[in-house]
């Protein structure tokens, strides 16, 4: 599913984040940004050690905050790494809003065009798939709806049931405006 949002595409595709055209992806981090398991542990696997080298450099960010490495291997040319929250840890709806939000700045420093997201949180974290498109969604679309460089977001998520739960509240936000395609 595909719709326009101020001057920008925003997509949805169901699939592997990792082989997404796009010159940035998120990887749905941890603090300590250690590429474990899950998104990170396919980011790792594929991007190869240059991705964990850069971000031991780093270190680590804030639950909420958001830092861009290169993507050794990868198809992308930068891969930004978002810390969601863990359920339970409290304030999760704002560090959600914020992880996405910050993603999406980081793509002005470098001119980003294009940038995939995963269902952040929704793993090892516990966040409700539901939740989660509701944030994402409407952070990006009301980001895009500013002034942006960006051309192009993807949510790109990896099991059906996920890609039709961002389907059918991505319809909610765009409402009848009759703009999308499949």
């Amino acid at each position: 599913m595909q719709v326009k949002v101020g001057n920008s595409i925003l997509e949805l595709v169901r699939g592997d984040i990792t082989e997404q055209d796009t010159e940035a992806i998120v990887n749905a981090s941890n603090r300590q940004l250690i590429l474990g398991g899950g998104v990170a542990g396919a980011i790792r696997t594929k991007g190869g050690p240059q991705i964990q080298k850069e971000c031991n450099r780093i270190g680590e960010t804030f639950v909420g905050g958001a830092v861009k490495t290169t993507a050794g291997n990868l198809k992308a040319k930068y891969v930004i790494h978002a810390v969601g929250p863990r359920m339970g840890e409290g304030d999760e709806d704002n560090k959600l809003a914020n992880a996405t939000l910050n993603s999406l700045k980081l793509t002005e420093y470098d001119e980003i065009k294009s940038i995939s997201f995963p269902a952040i949180s929704t793993g090892i974290f516990g966040f409700p798939i539901r939740r989660c498109a509701e944030i994402m969604l409407s952070t990006v679309i009301n980001y895009l709806k500013g002034k942006t460089s960006l051309e192009k977001v993807v949510f790109c998520l990896f099991t059906e049931a996920d890609y039709r739960v961002f389907e059918e509240q991505l319809k909610r936000e765009i409402g009848n405006e009759g703009n999308a395609s499949q």
